[in-house]
């Protein structure tokens, strides 16, 4: 009776590693295959050293051993690229997009996957193989890229611009409740922006147009820690995917003028 249950779990075992080679692409496959032993322990110690590491080690490994295969990558999708660089100027921003933003980019996504990894689950160095094996994972950077880009412009708003962006959109209701209130809280809870006497009418105007004064360091753990990679990604895919998905007219939203035309606001979307 032993030996048939050991037969059993020697069976189970066996489909369970042939299972866990055919997520690999067939040429990672055939090459782990045609390894001799010497070099396989190589291979297992590696993968052992990863697994038993914390996800931000995880995250400085893959960057410097795979971020210069991925710039290069990258490099090559010219349009995707070409089209990223032209949201940027639409939203003023000055980024270069060149080798150094790039990996600067690469790194700041496996982090930021390794901040979500502590709250949800050890499936970061998953999704991070993921990333570097597939090319459609691998361009989903591009997405990030812009959709970080666009909420860090978003969280250096008052609260007033950030309604007139919100007053561009299509649905505004969904925009408020995926961005504008997620980073307002933030503005709250960070001593960015605290509002004073809110239930007075004519008060509120003193707070609705303060600008944030955000230390660049600071922004970028503050949209990190608001927003997922997943979040973030989505965000760029919507601005990519339309020229109108995410509707963002500077002169409108920066216009100083149009801030005295209308207050206090009728879109009390934090309350």
């Amino acid at each position: 009776m032993i030996k048939q249950t050991s037969k059993y779990a020697d069976l189970s075992q066996g489909l369970h590693t042939d299972a866990m080679l055919e997520k690999l692409p067939v040429e990672v496959k055939d090459w782990a295959e045609s390894l001799p032993w010497n070099q396989r322990r190589y291979v297992l110690s590696l993968c052992y050293t990863l697994c038993a590491s914390t996800p931000e080690l995880q995250a400085e490994f893959l960057d410097d051993y795979t971020a210069d295969g991925l710039v290069s990558k990258m490099f090559e999708d010219v349009d995707t690229l070409n089209r990223v660089k032209e949201y940027l100027i639409r939203f003023r921003v000055k980024k270069e997009l060149n080798e150094s933003d790039l990996r600067s980019y690469i790194k700041q996504f496996y982090i930021h996957s390794a901040q979500q990894a502590r709250r949800l689950t050890d499936q970061y160095l998953e999704a991070a193989l993921r990333f570097v094996l597939n090319t459609e994972e691998r361009n989903n950077v591009f997405n990030y890229i812009l959709g970080f880009e666009f909420i860090k412009i978003a969280f250096q708003m008052s609260w007033l611009q950030q309604e007139k962006l919100a007053r561009l959109q299509k649905n505004q209701s969904q925009f408020i409740e995926t961005y504008i209130k997620p980073i307002q809280h933030a503005h709250r809870i960070n001593g960015i922006i605290v509002p004073k006497d809110e239930r007075i009418f004519f008060a509120r105007r003193a707070y609705y147009v303060q600008m944030p004064n955000i230390s660049y360091r600071k922004l970028i753990e503050l949209v990190m820690a608001t927003f997922t990679t997943e979040m973030v990604s989505n965000c760029g895919f919507s601005i990519s995917r339309h020229s109108q998905a995410l509707r963002f007219d500077c002169d409108y939203i920066y216009d100083p003028e149009l801030e005295e035309e209308r207050f206090p606001t009728d879109l009390q979307f934090i309350h």
